[in-house]
């Protein structure tokens, strides 16, 4: 089975659509890609709406006929399905233009994306109206494919490859499993796009948390017990990049990396909790004026 007979099994000519493997160079966005396609999927289709050149002269000539088969860089030579998305329309944006939208603007803030560079030989790129369709809808992040090589190539006319299906997953492969608790480190961007699953396990857990701001190598400790645990407290932080804390407030959010120092029992009382907290702020020197930590 290849993904040309899954295509020709709901009636869609392989001629009509061009396969895209998705891998973005910009490290950030490369990780969260995943999560956006499952959090996030208007910024997962902002990524994909315009293209280069070459894929973009391709696209306009299926437009309102044909489709791209939304795939994501899942191992080398392996892709993960996303989806299967319609080419409705599309129409002419301007660099300006272009960082007026706002799932642009979110993409390159948070996730460092370079879109529309100004030293572009483009004076205007296109827009394409892609509207995800329900092929194979239940198989998102579960059916994997072998890429052909080259695997630089990373965009294909589906009726011209073999493209065959390796593996048809029990679980979505787009929110993996969680790493252990000890392993995290997340960045303030990445809070905002978790996966369901892994704000389900902050949830249960009761913790001492690290926050560690990279620009001068600072640190603050915060325990986090009550309704929503752990979730509810670096929720807070990902709305509000502060989380009320007074040192924090002067500085900026995306500098900050969250760790778990210690998880402790769900059952344990607010006042021990308090206390182990005090004992890593002590441990690790974060009180004012070595720290973050007012006290």
């Amino acid at each position: 089975m290849d993904l040309n007979n899954l295509l020709l099994s709901k009636d869609i000519n392989p001629k009509h659509v061009i396969v895209l493997r998705h891998r973005p160079r910009e490290p950030k966005l490369r990780k969260v890609l995943p999560w956006l396609a499952v959090e996030k999927p208007n910024l997962f289709n902002a990524y994909q709406q315009t293209q280069g050149i070459k894929l973009e002269k391709a696209m306009k000539t299926l437009t309102e006929i044909g489709y791209i088969a939304s795939f994501i860089g899942h191992e080398p030579g392996k892709a993960l399905f996303v989806g299967l998305y319609s080419i409705a329309t599309s129409k002419s944006l301007t660099y300006e233009e272009f960082w007026q939208v706002p799932a642009h603007i979110e993409l390159k803030k948070k996730f460092d994306m370079k879109g529309f560079t100004e030293d572009s030989d483009r004076k205007t790129l296109l827009w394409f109206d892609l509207v995800q369709t329900d092929f194979y809808a239940d198989w998102k992040g579960k059916l994997i494919v072998s890429w052909p090589p080259p695997e630089l190539s990373w965009w294909r006319r589906a009726h011209r490859n073999e493209i065959p299906v390796t593996a048809i997953l029990e679980d979505s492969a787009l929110d993996a499993t969680m790493p252990k608790w000890d392993e995290i480190v997340f960045t303030w961007e990445e809070l905002g796009v978790l996966p369901k699953r892994w704000k389900f396990a902050l949830k249960e857990w009761r913790a001492i948390y690290y926050i560690f701001d990279i620009s001068d190598r600072r640190g603050y400790v915060g325990s986090a017990y009550g309704e929503d645990e752990l979730f509810g407290r670096w929720i807070n932080y990902a709305t509000s990049g502060d989380g009320g804390n007074t040192l924090l407030k002067r500085r900026d959010p995306r500098n900050f990396r969250f760790a778990i120092l210690q998880r402790v029992s769900p059952d344990m009382e607010q006042k021990e909790v308090i206390q182990l907290e005090n004992s890593w702020k002590q441990r690790l020197h974060t009180c004012k004026p070595y720290g973050l930590n007012e006290k």
